[in-house]
């Protein structure tokens, strides 16, 4: 370690002690940012240990090797202000901002309160962070230093994460030091790697940093106690002797050994500031109270304590702060020694200056939030003050912040209802923000109220909620309902959603009798209020589903083609979230319009569903968008589209740490025959999944299974999971499984099953309309022999191409010439069943489809013709990422583009297309548009 021991300050260092593999590892960082190769490491380890330091060293390393260094240290007071340290980050940088595209710059300045507008979504404010990264990097490589970052403000915090999961080509290196977590507390830096844990210094090391630090004489007994109770901490080998009088040092040196090592060494600190004059004492509660590290406005709070400027030299004196443009302490362990040591009486009154010293003006959430600390007891003026301060840090998207804000106005309020509505608004902003069990308990205290009908209805809501984020259990669609029935009379519009809400939990829940668990939802669904005139497409959702659900698909079908055009021509207004809002139920219509086999709509809606969440930054429902949109591709045999969409969805889970989306997976394996990643995915997801057995991707799961086994021609296994995947009630599932069930069960020669599958097929293509509904009917009632005679039978087969090829269904229109052709063999007409066969073979191969097409490839071999041999593409080289921007390239994108669309940076998009260019042996932009990319 170093012997002298400073923040990241500027100061000068001397030779880091006993470091030499961790400076190894940050160094190597800096060389690969050099290389133009981005990188991110966390150091973890606790306080005191010298995570502080190695990052100092590594700034001096950087700008000696020509990098721009930013730094920034995070603060336990900032953790209330939402993007505070993100501003602190990039303060110097946002005159490069006017190089983002307009959106980024609009969600980076509304964040960063430089203007008004909508609130961002916070992952586009992490793509426009990591391309102003990008952008300063040009010139330059970068290195973004941030200390402390267990104290950084959770939405801060949340981009930094996404952006270190997003660099890769941009010449930029993150390192984030942080303390090792607490018992429960949440890391939002858990998932990122590699990491780089800092322990004790070796005793060789301990002894000549203990050595250097103490000039005095130690006994060897005493110097051994030193170093037992250090453990190898650099900064308890500085600061522990430093708080012990000569005497101590000499004859004995005794510690109490219950506490642990951040606490001693804290209060080392504390001891050292309570020997100072009181007026230096107050001035260095003044700075650990005010985060920013504004001189200035210390010295306008000090100046209403009465405290001169003289007071600081003997404040410096101690070594515990510097104080001359800013604020810097030796280490943040000093800040919270001098602040916890401090009288409740005398924070409140350094608060109060604050307050007073902060501009309301400039500056009013940062006043409000003194100006509360400075209460004794309740004061209704400040927490409406708080109050207004949630709402300006909701409006930029500081959901976590402005829960806190709330929680502390219900605090400060003496008026019972005052206070218990305040206390809801926090509980509703703490489950916005992900704190669902902070939530519940905020809600306990709501329930002591009074609270208003309405109130108390949402406070139900909240409940329900909460339990479905929690536990996603079988009784939370009831709670929705009771919660829907209170608000009925109350709040027609938030009680129809919540009815909505309660069906599409059924969907997704589950339960041991799922689909009489969806219809009990929509018979109890029926007591919704009466929708506006006009209706709006959710409301005509919510009656479309009602009805499929208590009134059967013949009446409900219509219902929901209404509510699908409805959404497909006012459903995209920009709503927000949230009272019936069209986008929030847009996929639940995408899912619907699967279910009734409307290849049309549902294809639309799909194709918005992304469009919108690509326009709008919302990587919270981008995944969900692309997955769907993927399962509809594998459908329709555009195998490589949906490859591609599912790796971005993937991508983009795993850079917002969201819970991974796997039915599109599902499918895609299924229908390509892939048994054994099928395999895999099917037995981690039981492993892993917290949801019922009965859900919405256990549905997902069954139908793949289905397709899979038909494939494979396991047809007895592919039949048992159609069943149990049509039975569901999942609507999507459902329809999409009887076809696989009807199939299944004329191979493993159950006709009655197949019959019954297929008159339900038949019913619901007809109620719907849709051609690939009945194109799917149409080919189950050849299979089946249905229609009594090899002629109507060959003109079934013959409808069932036409309809599934008009509506574009490219993968069940390719296993159905599949399944004529087989049949045509079976029945003598060679030359007939070649050309079926022969066709569905080059389809489903081109497709990627492999068990079928090993199914057409043995069926055409039995009537004496070898299948034809594919030429490989140059395109199969390509890894799935580097096709999705191989394709993007082709169309004429530019990689700004390409980047914004795939939230990465611009030169990263370059770095893959060096890829591209060398595996395709190409050299430009234009070679690309001419190769023919699947």
């Amino acid at each position: 370690m170093r012997t002298d021991f400073t923040g990241l300050d500027g100061t000068e260092l001397t030779e880091l002690l006993g470091r030499h593999a961790e400076r190894e590892a940050v160094q190597h960082l800096l060389a690969e940012a050099q290389a133009g190769r981005s990188g991110t490491v966390v150091v973890r380890g606790e306080a005191g240990i010298g995570k502080s330091a190695l990052l100092d060293d590594l700034r001096i390393s950087a700008l000696r090797g020509g990098f721009q260094v930013a730094a920034i240290c995070g603060v336990e007071s900032e953790t209330q202000f939402a993007f505070a340290a993100l501003h602190q980050l990039v303060a110097s940088m946002l005159d490069r901002a006017v190089a983002l595209p307009d959106p980024q710059q609009a969600a980076l300045s509304v964040a960063l309160g430089l203007r008004s507008g909508d609130a961002p979504d916070r992952f586009l404010v992490g793509l426009a962070t990591l391309n102003l990264l990008a952008e300063v990097a040009e010139e330059w490589p970068l290195l973004c230093l941030v200390d402390d970052a267990q104290w950084l403000d959770i939405a801060s915090a949340q981009v930094l994460v996404f952006v270190a999961r997003r660099i890769a080509a941009e010449g930029v290196a993150l390192v984030f030091a942080r303390r090792d977590p607490g018992p429960g507390e949440v890391d939002v830096f858990a998932t990122l790697e590699p990491e780089l844990p800092l322990t004790g210094l070796g005793e060789a090391d301990a002894r000549t940093l203990l050595a250097d630090g103490i000039r005095t004489p130690l006994d060897d007994h005493v110097r051994d106690r030193i170093l037992a109770e250090a453990r190898g901490n650099p900064l308890a080998l500085l600061e522990l002797p430093r708080s012990a009088v000569a005497t101590q040092l000499a004859g004995g040196f005794e510690l109490p050994d219950v506490r642990s090592i951040p606490r001693r060494i804290e209060e080392t600190f504390r001891l050292r500031s309570a020997g100072l004059a009181a007026s230096a004492q107050s001035l260095l509660l003044l700075a650990a109270a005010e985060p920013t590290g504004d001189a200035e406005l210390l010295w306008r709070a000090a100046d209403r304590l009465g405290l001169n400027r003289e007071t600081a030299g003997q404040t410096e004196a101690s070594g515990l702060v510097e104080i001359d443009s800013s604020v810097r302490f030796r280490h943040p362990l000093v800040r919270s020694a001098v602040y916890r040591a401090a009288t409740a009486a005398a924070r409140r009154d350094t608060h109060r200056a604050l307050a007073d010293a902060t501009d309301p003006i400039a500056d009013p959430d940062r006043r409000a939030w003194h100006r509360a600390q400075a209460v004794l007891g309740t004061d209704e003026e400040a927490a409406a003050e708080l109050e207004r301060t949630a709402e300006r840090t909701r409006a930029r998207g500081g959901v976590a912040a402005a829960a806190a804000f709330l929680q502390h106005a219900a605090e400060l309020t003496a008026d019972p209802a005052a206070r218990a509505r305040r206390a809801l608004a926090a509980a509703h902003a703490k489950h916005d923000a992900g704190a669902s069990e902070a939530a519940a308990q905020l809600a306990k205290e709501a329930e002591a109220g009074p609270l208003t009908e309405l109130e108390r209805a949402r406070l139900e809501l909240l409940r329900a909620r909460i339990a479905f984020q929690l536990t996603q259990g079988d009784k939370v669609p009831r709670m929705l309902l009771d919660a829907a029935a209170t608000l009925a009379p109350l709040d027609a519009a938030l009680a129809r959603e919540t009815y909505l809400h309660a069906l599409d939990a059924a969907m997704i829940i589950g339960a041991p009798d799922h689909l009489r668990s969806v219809q009990d939802v929509a018979q109890a669904a029926r007591a919704a209020p009466s929708p506006p005139d006009p209706p709006r497409p959710a409301d005509l959702l919510l009656d479309g589903l009602v009805a499929m659900y208590t009134r059967g698909y013949v009446e409900g079908a219509p219902a929901l083609l209404r509510a699908l055009e409805a959404f497909i021509e006012r459903g995209f207004d920009g709503q927000a979230l949230g009272q019936m809002g069209s986008r929030r139920w847009l996929w639940l219509a995408t899912r619907a319009g699967s279910g009734i086999f409307d290849a049309e709509r549902s294809g639309v809606l799909s194709n918005r569903n992304v469009a919108l969440a690509r326009e709008a930054g919302a990587l919270a429902t981008l995944p969900g968008a692309l997955a769907g949109r993927a399962g509809r591709h594998v459908i329709t045999g555009e195998i490589p589209q949906a490859i591609e969409l599912i790796a971005e969805s993937e991508a983009i889970t795993a850079a917002t740490g969201a819970a991974p989306l796997r039915h599109a997976r599902f499918i895609l394996h299924a229908w390509r025959g892939q048994e054994a990643d099928a395999k895999e995915l099917f037995e981690a997801t039981a492993r892993h999944s917290a949801a019922s057995s009965e859900g919405a991707e256990a549905a997902a799961g069954y139908y793949a299974r289905a397709v899979l086994r038909n494939g494979f021609g396991s047809y007895s296994d592919a039949m048992d999971a159609a069943t149990r995947a049509s039975e569901m009630g999942e609507l999507s599932m459902s329809a999409l499984a009887l076809p696989e069930l009807v199939e299944a069960a004329v191979r493993a020669g159950r006709p009655d099953r197949a019959t019954a599958a297929s008159e339900e097929l038949g019913a619901r293509a007809r109620a719907s309309g849709c051609d690939w509904g009945l194109g799917l009917a149409a080919r189950s009632r050849a299979l089946t022999g249905s229609s009594g005679n090899n002629a109507a039978i060959d003109d079934d087969y013959r409808e069932a191409i036409r309809r599934l090829d008009a509506c574009g269904m490219g993968g069940h229109l390719a296993r159905t010439h599949l399944v004529y052709g087989e049949w045509l063999r079976r029945e003598g007409s060679r030359q007939a069943a070649r050309f079926e066969l022969r066709t569905a073979h080059d389809l489903l191969a081109t497709m990627g489809m492999e068990a079928f097409a090993a199914r057409a490839a043995r069926e055409l071999r039995a009537t004496g013709e070898n299948p034809r041999k594919r030429n490989s593409q140059p395109a199969t080289a390509l890894t799935d990422h580097e096709l999705q921007i191989a394709r993007l390239v082709a169309t004429g994108a530019t990689s700004r583009e390409v980047a914004a669309q795939l939230f990465l940076s611009p030169r990263t998009i370059e770095a893959h297309l060096r890829n591209i260019f060398r595996k395709l042996d190409i050299s430009s932009r234009r070679q690309l548009r001419d190769l023919k990319l699947p």
